[in-house]
């Protein structure tokens, strides 16, 4: 019985330890050239970390929005601060990129901030062709994200996928 719940320990404590080592460091994933040419060579160490800090937070590994926005309740990609049962979601607002009809149920939806959006019901709504229209992306129910055009009421189900 020993033997059995100290080889849990162990293993627990393994993966944890793996977990912590995966990321790699901002320094560690550059050339020294590339390094210095960003510029990084002039933070503080604490700089460093701190940004180090904020990658592995918002890594494509967990795609998960940012956990703190700016005093102001957003930020400057149009990210607006909303706490939903003790976890942070935010309102998007952004724009298409390039030209927009509606969604037909197999709809990416690219913003002007980068990130990219599959739209994930299979509802349809068309409206006359417009270009880079301001959309607004907002938590639904159950971890889920909805999406509207500004000015319109149809919304759709998406899911970030970049």
């Amino acid at each position: 019985m020993n033997k059995l719940f100290l080889t849990i320990v162990i293993l627990a404590l393994s993966s944890s330890a793996f977990g912590q080592q995966a990321f790699s460091s901002v320094e560690e994933q550059m050339t020294g050239a590339e390094y210095k040419a960003s510029g990084l060579d002039k933070l503080t160490p604490e700089e460093l970390a701190a940004l180090n800090n904020w990658v592995r937070a918002h890594s494509l590994a967990t795609l998960d929005a940012p956990t703190a926005g700016v005093a102001s309740g957003g930020d400057s990609r149009g990210f607006e601060s909303q706490k939903i049962s003790g976890m942070e979601r935010t309102t998007i607002t952004s724009k298409l990129v390039g030209k927009f009809s509606g969604w037909d149920g197999q709809t990416t939806f690219k913003l002007e901030n980068g990130m990219i959006w599959q739209q994930t019901d299979k509802d349809k709504f068309y409206l006359k062709e417009v270009e880079n229209p301001v959309i607004i992306i907002e938590p639904g129910a159950f971890g889920t994200w909805k999406l509207s055009t500004e000015g319109y009421s149809s919304k759709c189900k998406v899911e970030r996928i970049q």
